[in-house]
């Protein structure tokens, strides 16, 4: 039987998971670990030495050589330093041993990571400490079995200089705040409430032989250049359309190495634009899942070019189809199963339902803002308010169900009923009668309700889910504290929370919005509605540092003003960095491959035309003649929008850094890029195919 038939086997067969603690540690050690996971209290040194002792004997076991500290620093993507198990040799022999110092603390050069300032260069120490709450794991590859130990990633004095340690604050932020939510209704069984994410991830799979005659795309992950061809997405054929087979082969492959780690990877399907594809995993706790979409992200990358692929996460690496997203799907679940998002089937007599979606709109009202900038990465500049993705404009989508009962309680105080989905009949003898959901859903808002859950559709596919949720986490912790706080005091409760509803959906019900996300009505009616419209991650990076932001992170413990400022600085420098990146890319290609082509096809032209013309004088050369001026107007436009292009890259180099700088490149050399790009992919349309330096779109998107 193929290890495709034995899912439940090889499932987490590569983690350090609970069954394998169970098994491999005394009775005493698991408890005090379980502990620390299930209730977070804080970690018992003294069992660090025995947990190590099981960890590397289960590793080494499996073949593990060598552990890494595996951490996620703001660079976006993944870290690590492996070190072997071998101690020093005696006798010509070595021991294999790893200390629980070695598994709690570990000491990479935190000089040469991202700090935005909380670090000078040279000071070097940084510490990674285990992160036990998300399970070590083995990953295997050409460098043989390693055991990755997730860890947050700190200063010498204690900054986080990474995604997981605010993360973590934030979920301790919200987890204190919705358990006093629950206790104003007499839930007192419940210890612990975690936010729950699954995260959709959207991706573009090319021939790898095609990709690499490509430079945008080896060293931007997007097509700087590229005309459309003659067959898009128009047709909607490949929207869950019948996987091919080596794709199919493919996500075989990656469902595999996936589900070995853990992933519960569960959907696989065709996107809407051609050679895109999607795969979502279940829900789960908050924090294993931005470490599992980390490893989704590597794996589809790494098992890509086992396929003679490349994997694209870029937002938008084809102009004109379709960009990729990221679907963060939020709810707040307890540890007694109460899932706080959960309406039931009468939302209007569900008063701690309505007081927690009372709250999470009143957050994302006043945080607008601060969430809309934690989905600010620079590919998510080409895909936000876009036809495929929702606008720069938060707004909120809850349905008619939800919309009808809050209508009633601001205007008349009372919500006496709530509208029900009645039964979806087909027409068809054949097939049964359905019972409809209330509300249906609705694809262009970027937060949307989706029955017990908060779709955050806003995030772009290339990016770290963790800044999102612990934005999340943090606003919606601040209104559940500032509604306990009031209804901890009150005489009355069932008075006083029922006014609370009515005054905060009242106070904030301008964010909710359950009509077309994409359309220009929308843009106006949101201006008039005074909510902020944010279009580039340029204009969003300021929210980081507000005095609203800087009062609501310190508040909460997840950031200090200093790690804000940090972030906003790392920011402005990873959009300078990126753009010059392209811009030099662009220039290279243009100067060195591009205008080339195009002079060898107008020396071609003129050579046919004085061909024809030297045997019949009388020959009709117009076609060519007139191929030939276009193509010599064209090429003037290429060198005139090259030459601005490497004016104001170098004017953007020079400037000084931070928001100046990246401002220079937003406002000049963005525009200068698509000023070269124009008569570019006009000239791919004019000069034979044979000429023209690298494969096009339709080589690109339709042949893989």
């Amino acid at each position: 039987m193929s290890d495709v038939l034995n899912v439940s086997e090889m499932f987490g067969k590569n983690v350090f998971n609970d069954a394998v603690m169970r098994d491999r540690l005394p009775k005493s050690v698991y408890k005090k670990l379980k502990k620390t996971i299930e209730d977070g209290a804080e970690l018992d040194p003294s069992i660090a030495d025995v947990v190590a002792h099981a960890m590397k004997d289960w590793a080494i076991e499996r073949g593990a050589t060598h552990y890494t500290h595996w951490f996620q620093p703001l660079t976006g993507v993944t870290a690590e330093k492996h070190d072997s198990f071998i101690s020093a040799p005696s006798d010509g022999k070595v021991i294999m041993e790893f200390s629980g110092k070695e598994l709690i603390k570990g000491e990479p050069d935190a000089s040469s990571f991202p700090s935005g300032g909380l670090r000078a260069t040279f000071e070097a120490r940084g510490y990674t400490v285990w992160d036990c709450t998300s399970p070590a794991f083995l990953r295997e590859d050409a460098i043989g079995v390693t055991l990755c130990i997730p860890t947050s990633f700190c200063s010498y004095k204690g900054e986080a200089l990474d995604k997981k340690t605010p993360l973590l604050r934030s979920m301790q932020a919200v987890n204190e705040q919705a358990l006093r939510i629950l206790r104003l209704f007499g839930n007192t069984t419940a210890k612990r409430v975690a936010p729950s994410v699954g995260a959709e991830q959207e991706y573009f799979l090319v021939d790898r032989e095609k990709y690499l005659q490509r430079k945008d795309l080896i060293y931007t992950g997007r097509t700087l250049f590229g005309a459309m061809p003659p067959k898009g997405q128009e047709l909607e054929d490949h929207y869950f359309g019948a996987i091919r087979e080596r794709i199919g082969s493919y996500m075989n492959d990656v469902n595999k190495e996936l589900w070995k780690l853990g992933v519960p990877a569960k959907t696989q399907h065709n996107e809407v634009a051609p050679a895109q594809h999607e795969l979502a995993p279940i829900y789960e706790g908050v924090n294993q899942a931005v470490d599992h979409n980390q490893i989704v992200m590597e794996t589809l990358k790494k098992v890509a070019g086992r396929h003679g692929m490349a994997c694209l996460l870029h937002e938008k690496p084809f102009a004109g189809v379709n960009g990729s997203g990221k679907h963060d799907n939020w709810s707040l679940t307890a540890d007694d199963g109460t899932n706080l998002l959960n309406p039931g089937d009468t939302p209007h007599e569900n008063i701690q339902f309505l007081l927690v979606l009372a709250c999470i709109i009143k957050a994302v009202d006043v945080h607008a803002d601060l969430l809309r900038e934690s989905a600010s990465v620079v590919g998510n500049d080409h895909r936000l308010g876009a036809n495929e993705a929702p606008p720069a404009i938060i707004s909120i989508f809850l349905g008619e169900q939800l919309e009808d009962v809050i209508d009633q309680l601001c205007s008349t105080g009372e919500a006496t009923h709530s509208k029900q989905g009645g039964t979806l009949k087909t027409g068809v003898d054949i097939l049964p009668d359905l019972d409809k959901d209330a509300t249906d859903r609705n694809r262009t808002s970027p937060f949307a309700f989706t029955g017990n859950k908060f779709e955050f559709r806003m995030v772009g596919s290339s990016d770290s889910i963790a800044s999102p949720n612990t934005v999340l986490n943090t606003i919606v912790a601040e209104a559940f504290k500032e509604a306990a706080d009031i209804l901890e005091k009150a005489e009355d409760f069932d008075m006083a929370v029922h006014d609370f509803i009515k005054e905060t959906l009242a106070a904030h019900k301008r964010i909710i919005f359950n009509g077309n996300g994409y359309s220009d009505e929308w843009v106006a009616e949101a201006e008039r509605r005074g909510l902020p419209n944010i279009r580039s991650m340029v204009d969003a990076i300021p929210a980081l540092t507000t005095d609203k932001a800087v009062k609501l992170f310190e508040a909460f413990g997840v950031f200090t003003k200093a790690e804000l400022e940090s972030r906003s600085e790392v920011e402005y420098e990873n959009y300078s960095k990126a753009i010059n990146i392209e811009a030099r890319t662009m220039y290279d290609m243009a100067s060195k491959s591009i205008i080339p082509a195009v002079i060898k096809y107008t020396t071609q032209l003129a050579a046919s035309i004085g061909a024809v013309k030297g045997v019949c004088q009388e020959a009709d050369v117009s076609t060519q003649t007139e191929l030939l001026i276009k193509t010599s107007k064209l090429l003037t436009e290429i060198r005139t929008a090259l030459a601005h292009l490497l004016e104001v890259t170098e004017k953007a180099s020079a400037a000084e850094g931070g928001k100046v700088q990246a401002v220079v490149y937003h406002s000049q050399v963005v525009p200068a890029m698509e000023a070269l790009r124009a008569p570019v992919d006009q000239l791919e349309m004019i000069v034979d195919k044979e000429l023209w330096p690298m494969p096009s779109y339709g080589d690109l998107i339709f042949e893989v």
